[in-house]
């Protein structure tokens, strides 16, 4: 009887091993030798210059590929057009989990994700490190499918309400953002950031959407408002507007802008590097043409990566890195999966990331997450742009 006790526990044992294994490549998107994602971004449209963080993700699988793929598995990174506008981001979504059989999303960028988050949480499908900062894709008890990527826009607009409340604190301040959460946000920080001097120390709000033409008759506004602070809370098209048209104003404010507006190549060089000179922002990453950095090892890597899988590209583009960063993490959470990749463990993961460091981060900056707490990274530090390149002043502040 023992005998027979023992052979039946261990066909049992075998059969539920066979059935776990059934239910781990019954996972869409999922094979013995591939990893299926989704993604959109916007390829055309007036965010178009935001689809650079879209190619250098495809770059970066290609080099992940390249190298073996992880545990055993390539990624096939199906990306499409959205325009950033939200119908068309829900239906191209849909289309990637109904259709394309994605095992998950990945990196949708900006306002399409409002239009997404509902969705890909009723469909149980991982909504992971999306390219965007409100604070509604850091809740795990309100969407749990949802894991967000970089520092909210609010606790960003507080980073800089204190440095002005340190250092210019009877600033006469102007606000532009951008009519949407985003743009809402990013004055809310501000405005908990000021705290009671908010209402004294903001002088004038002005608004755009996403597909006005120009925001010049808004600069014009603000400028007459008498101003010597300007914050604009917007993308790249419409910062560089913004820059432009207050230096032919002649107007010279202490300018701040938040970071989705920081990049070098999308926003300031279109300006004129010259106009900028003096810009405040925050990031929590390297610059890879920051003297300082010339000799470390995550620079030379990410180099490499971009000398050898986007050829042409610029260094200068900030969105580089940021996408680099961004696949490293998520490399990081399928390399802890191990073979169980079944949605339920890829979130599982995603949660319980502890000390990770990602290459170009800056030293300080760790990634720890929890089942309660889905903030990535958490840290932010001001920079200052001289005509050339951005460079880091103050101390790096944790959200935390």
């Amino acid at each position: 009887m023992r005998r027979l006790t023992a052979a039946l526990a261990f066909t049992l044992s075998l059969l539920n091993g066979t059935v776990h294994a059934q239910d781990r490549k019954a996972t869409p998107g999922i094979t013995d030798t591939e990893i299926r994602i989704g993604q959109t971004m916007p390829y055309s449209g007036p965010a178009s210059a935001y689809a650079t963080v879209g190619r250098a993700h495809a770059a970066f699988f290609d080099m992940v590929n390249a190298k073996g793929g992880v545990n055993g598995r390539k990624i096939k990174l199906l990306s499409l057009d959205d325009s950033m506008v939200p119908p068309r981001a829900l239906e191209q979504v849909r289309r990637l989990v109904e259709q394309e059989q994605v095992a998950f999303t990945f990196g949708i960028l900006g306002l399409s994700n409002m239009a997404v988050q509902l969705y890909l949480n009723q469909k149980k499908v991982p909504h992971l490190f999306p390219a965007v900062a409100g604070r509604r894709f850091h809740e795990p008890k309100k969407a749990p499918w949802t894991m967000g990527w970089v520092p909210s826009f609010e606790f960003e607009a507080r980073v800089y309400a204190e440095y002005l409340l340190k250092h210019k604190p009877d600033a006469r301040i102007a606000v532009l953002y951008m009519n949407d959460d985003l743009g809402k946000e990013y004055l809310k920080g501000l405005k908990l950031g000021l705290g009671d001097k908010a209402a004294k120390m903001i002088v004038a709000e002005a608004t755009h959407e996403l597909f006005d033409p120009s925001v010049d008759s808004q600069i014009i506004q603000l400028k007459g408002s008498g101003a010597d602070t300007l914050f604009m809370f917007t993308i790249p098209k419409f910062g560089t507007q913004t820059i432009r048209r207050v230096y032919e104003l002649g107007w010279r404010p202490l300018h701040f802008t938040g970071y989705p507006a920081a990049s070098i190549g999308a926003t300031l060089a279109p300006a004129g590097l010259d106009k900028a000179v003096g810009l405040i922002t925050a990031y929590f990453g390297k610059d890879p043409l920051d003297p300082e950095y010339a000799n470390d090892a995550d620079v030379k890597e990410f180099v490499e990566w971009m000398q050898t899988y986007i050829k042409g590209a610029d260094l200068v583009d900030g969105a580089y890195g940021y996408a680099y960063m961004q696949g490293h993490l998520l490399l990081e959470v399928l390399r802890l999966c191990g073979d169980d990749l079944s949605r339920e463990n890829i979130m599982r993961q995603a949660a319980n990331l502890k000390g990770v460091r990602l290459p170009l981060t800056l030293p300080g900056v760790v990634i720890d997450t929890s089942p309660e707490d889905f903030r990535p990274i958490t840290h932010l530090r001001l920079l200052r742009f001289d005509g050339k390149r951005w460079n880091y002043f103050g101390p790096l502040v944790n959200e935390r």
